[in-house]
């Protein structure tokens, strides 16, 4: 009974050496025990090295597979990367125009600071006063006029007060007579209000504030 398994085995591990199938072929093929022994171990051996590069193979397919998805990767960061530039450089841009526009704003701003600031005369008085996109309260006085530097405090609060209302400007009758003429100034302090380029009030004197605050507020 061992002797038939025996030779069974033997058979076996020639037709896998053979790589035929067990048949009346293998019948004359002999093999000794020590023969059969060595060829079993070089069928295990060498079915170990099938498995080691089939192991082999699988991982280079993994590898492979892994590149391919690192290349993806990339491709998609770096399209990622271009959109966040061109972002950038739209943000860049606008950032710019914004800079511009504030700088633009700006010397408006000091433009009109300069003006609310500074005296009026018959020069300029067409330029500030009658076209003018606000009210306007002008101040006729004299340097040499006392009840003049009485009401002057009460001009600059005023435009202090109704800063971006109106505007408050100061016109000396002595530099700038053109226009005191032009309005007939006989007196002063003398206060004119304009709106839209015409004069809508008049106030004569050294007022008190609650007044010259109840004729502005009619035009605001």
């Amino acid at each position: 009974m061992e002797e038939n398994v025996q030779r069974a085995t033997l058979r076996a591990v020639l037709a896998a050496l053979l790589q035929v199938e067990d048949g009346p072929c293998l019948d004359h093929y002999q093999l000794t025990p020590t023969a059969a022994a060595a060829a079993a171990q070089h069928s295990q051996e060498l079915a170990s090295l099938q498995a080691q590069l089939a192991a082999l193979q699988q991982e280079k397919r993994q590898l492979f597979g892994k590149s391919a998805q690192q290349s993806r990767n990339a491709r998609q960061a770096a399209a990622a990367a271009g959109e966040l530039q061109g972002q950038l450089e739209q943000l860049r841009q606008q950032l710019a125009r914004q800079s511009k526009q504030l700088e633009a704003k700006e010397a408006a701003l000091a433009r009109n600071k300069r003006r609310r600031q500074g005296p009026v005369t018959d020069d300029t008085f067409k330029e500030l006063v009658l076209d003018s996109s606000v009210p306007v309260m002008v101040d006729f006085w004299a340097p040499w006029c006392g009840p003049c530097r009485m009401i002057a405090p009460l001009i600059d609060e005023l435009a202090s007060e109704y800063s971006g209302k109106m505007v408050c400007f100061k016109l000396n009758t002595d530099e700038s007579p053109g226009v005191a003429t032009e309005y007939g100034i006989r007196s002063i302090p003398t206060v004119m209000i304009f709106k839209g380029g015409k004069k809508m009030e008049t106030i004569i004197g050294a007022v008190p504030k609650a007044s010259l605050v109840q004729s502005l507020e009619k035009y605001l």
